[in-house]
């Protein structure tokens, strides 16, 4: 039996399910990109969805774990004041099943990082997929453990933090955190991490692709390594600097060694189109493969 609307056949088709024909040469219209984007984006959301069912049977597990951080600031927090008196409290009705679907979230979304981390990259360089397929291998297999580095990093790093804040709670007064709170506050942490942790890996990938160039990561390299100070300052929750150093120092390493290899990525692609102009027999004569021959002696 079919279905009808006005005598008009409803036809369910799983086509959608299929990424949108890409050009050979990776060139998009507005349009097709938006297309694209759509069809990452359903993909990237069914899967935390799935991993978000699977993970609810093991909420009050995971729960447990998300703990941690703060019963182990609690325990150091009260071997400096003992009369400190803490809990974690549900402050409304609706806060139990609010705490569950981010606690399951949470996981879908970690647990099936290797999947919308895909449809990143595979928006962010649909050219080069159809290229060089061997590119999307590389970047996946150092983008999920580098964004699941970054979330265990924020993990560790929430007790001193808790520690911190939860020390400026005056004498006489009970601090009665609000679990649901506690929780937004322990995601955001971790994802900034894992995303700070993926950032150096992303420039990188755009080097790749041609849209930044090693030379311009050198010439920048000050305000870069400053910026990153910045946003590991601002990002972390404590006053102290340990907590800071622990997203500001791994980001700065990673962009340095993104950097390097850049360098050596544009030198290879200097010798490339080299070779191709000698077998067409127009090197000193080609203006791009001086310009780019002149910047690698810049860098240098």
């Amino acid at each position: 039996m079919s279905l009808s609307i006005k005598g008009r056949p409803i036809r369910f088709s799983l086509a959608w399910l299929k990424p949108p024909p890409l050009p050979a040469d990776g060139s998009m219209s507005l349009f097709e990109h938006l297309s694209e984007l759509r069809y990452r984006l359903v993909v990237a959301s069914l899967a935390i969805v799935a991993g978000m069912i699977v993970a609810w049977f093991f909420r009050e597990s995971l729960l447990d774990v998300l703990k941690i951080p703060y019963l182990s600031a609690i325990a150091d927090l009260k071997t400096k004041k003992p009369d400190a008196q803490t809990l974690l409290v549900n402050i409304n009705l609706t806060s139990p099943l609010a705490l569950a679907l981010k606690v399951s979230a949470l996981a879908g979304a970690i647990a099936t990082a290797p999947i919308w981390l895909y449809q990143l990259w595979a928006f962010i360089a649909p050219g080069l997929l159809s290229r060089e397929k061997k590119w999307t291998m590389i970047f996946l297999s150092a983008a999920t453990p580098m964004f699941l580095g970054g979330v265990v990093v924020g993990y560790f790093v929430m007790p001193k933090g808790i520690q911190v804040l939860l020390s400026f709670t005056q004498d006489g007064v009970s601090n009665l955190q609000d679990v649901n709170a506690y929780l937004s506050f322990l995601i955001r942490i971790m994802l900034v991490f894992g995303i700070g942790f993926l950032l150096p890996l992303v420039v990188l990938m755009l080097n790749i692709v041609g849209v930044i160039k090693a030379s311009q990561l050198a010439k920048y390299r000050i305000y870069i390594v400053f910026a990153t100070f910045v946003f590991g300052a601002v990002a972390t929750p404590s006053t102290d600097p340990y907590s800071m150093l622990l997203l500001a120092l791994p980001m700065t390493v990673l962009f340095l060694v993104a950097e390097v290899l850049a360098h050596v990525l544009d030198r290879r692609k200097v010798r490339r189109v080299g070779d191709d102009l000698v077998l067409a027999g127009g090197v000193e004569n080609d203006q791009a493969l001086r310009q780019l021959s002149d910047d690698d002696g810049r860098e240098q």
